[in-house]
Order: C-alpha cells, then structure tokens, then sequence
C-alpha cells in the first residue's frame, strides 16, 4: 500500500490508465475479429469496409501508444493478406 500523498495519487491514475487500456484494447480485438469473420464470408463489400474500420482503429490506437506501432503494421500487414488472398499468393512468389 502507498504511503505518500503523491504515491496514493500515483495508484489511482494507474488503475484508471490500466482500466481505459484494458477496455480499449478489448474493444480493438473485437473490431480485429469482426474483420476476420467478414473476410471468411462471401461479401466483398462488407469485408472492405470492415478492413477499412479495422485499419483506422489500428492507427488510432498506435496513435495513442496503445500498442506499438511497429505492431500496428505487422497486424495491418497481415489483416490486407486476409483481405485480397490471390494477390497476396502471386507477390509470395
């Protein structure tokens, strides 16, 4: 437990700041599998604009510092494979 003023304070921003995070993150992976699970169907459309929501919330949350950005390009790196599975097998050669 903290002792000081200013530890006690520390503790409360930390709990908050973990709590922001945590709900932030969670809401990012599931905006991640929506777009997974529109890419395993059949509609294009559909699974453009969730790329497209996908990439902004992954940028956004880069931004933020949320999570690394040399991770926000390898998951929107790995996610646009996903997305256009034929092109993405003729540049693999």
């Amino acid at each position: 437990m903290p002792n000081t003023r200013n530890a006690k304070k520390a503790l409360r921003q930390s709990e908050t700041r973990r709590i922001r995070n945590r709900t932030q993150r969670s809401a990012l992976r599931t905006v991640i599998r929506k777009f997974r699970e529109a890419a395993a169907g059949d509609d294009a459309a559909a699974t453009e604009a969730a790329f497209r929501l996908t990439v902004k919330r992954i940028d956004q949350a880069a931004a933020k510092r949320l999570i690394h950005p040399n991770t926000a390009a390898r998951t929107k790196s790995r996610l646009s494979r996903l997305l256009n599975p034929k092109t993405a097998e003729t540049a693999g050669e």
